[in-house]
Protein backbone atom coordinates (compact mmCIF):
# COMPACT_ATOMS: atom_id res chain seq x y z
CA UNK A 1 0.00 0.00 0.00
CA UNK A 2 1.75 3.18 -0.87
CA UNK A 3 0.42 5.12 1.58
CA UNK A 4 -0.46 2.69 4.14
CA UNK A 5 -3.97 3.73 4.17
CA UNK A 6 -5.78 -0.03 3.08
CA UNK A 7 -6.80 1.36 -0.71
CA UNK A 8 -4.16 -0.74 -2.64
CA UNK A 9 -2.50 0.90 -5.85
CA UNK A 10 -4.24 3.08 -7.40
CA UNK A 11 -6.62 3.28 -4.53
CA UNK A 12 -8.19 -0.04 -5.72
CA UNK A 13 -8.53 -1.77 -2.64
CA UNK A 14 -6.48 -4.18 -0.77
CA UNK A 15 -5.19 -7.66 -3.12
CA UNK A 16 -4.76 -5.65 -6.25
CA UNK A 17 -1.19 -5.28 -6.30
CA UNK A 18 2.32 -7.10 -7.04
CA UNK A 19 2.95 -8.04 -3.39
CA UNK A 20 5.63 -5.59 -3.27
CA UNK A 21 4.87 -3.96 -0.03
CA UNK A 22 5.81 -4.65 3.46
CA UNK A 23 3.47 -7.03 3.84
CA UNK A 24 5.01 -9.59 0.95
CA UNK A 25 8.16 -8.77 1.85
CA UNK A 26 7.89 -10.93 5.47
CA UNK A 27 6.17 -7.69 7.35
CA UNK A 28 2.94 -9.10 7.96
CA UNK A 29 2.80 -8.36 11.95
CA UNK A 30 2.41 -11.65 13.02
CA UNK A 31 -0.32 -13.46 10.68
CA UNK A 32 1.39 -16.10 9.25
CA UNK A 33 4.07 -14.37 7.00
CA UNK A 34 7.69 -15.11 7.19
CA UNK A 35 10.30 -13.21 6.43
CA UNK A 36 11.71 -13.33 2.21
CA UNK A 37 15.43 -14.16 2.34
CA UNK A 38 17.80 -12.22 0.20
CA UNK A 39 17.54 -15.22 -2.43
CA UNK A 40 13.52 -14.73 -2.51
CA UNK A 41 13.76 -11.20 -2.29
CA UNK A 42 16.30 -11.05 -5.49
CA UNK A 43 14.13 -13.73 -7.47
CA UNK A 44 10.99 -11.43 -6.64
CA UNK A 45 12.23 -8.17 -8.05
CA UNK A 46 13.49 -10.14 -11.60
CA UNK A 47 9.99 -11.58 -11.87
CA UNK A 48 8.70 -7.89 -10.84
CA UNK A 49 11.12 -6.59 -13.63
CA UNK A 50 9.89 -8.97 -16.08
CA UNK A 51 5.81 -8.53 -15.55
CA UNK A 52 7.21 -4.84 -15.67
CA UNK A 53 8.81 -5.13 -18.87
CA UNK A 54 5.65 -7.20 -20.28
CA UNK A 55 3.57 -4.20 -19.38
CA UNK A 56 5.39 -2.04 -20.97
CA UNK A 57 5.59 -3.69 -24.16
CA UNK A 58 1.57 -4.11 -23.90
CA UNK A 59 1.24 -0.29 -23.57
CA UNK A 60 3.88 0.67 -26.52
CA UNK A 61 1.33 -1.84 -28.41
CA UNK A 62 -1.70 -0.25 -27.32
CA UNK A 63 -0.39 3.24 -28.13
CA UNK A 64 0.73 2.10 -31.68
CA UNK A 65 -2.65 0.99 -31.92
CA UNK A 66 -4.31 4.16 -31.05
CA UNK A 67 -1.95 6.45 -33.44
CA UNK A 68 -2.88 4.17 -36.87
Amino acid sequence: MPRFDKTGPFGMGPMTGRGFGPCGFGGGFGFGYRRASRTDELEMTREYIEDLKEELKEAEEYLKSLES
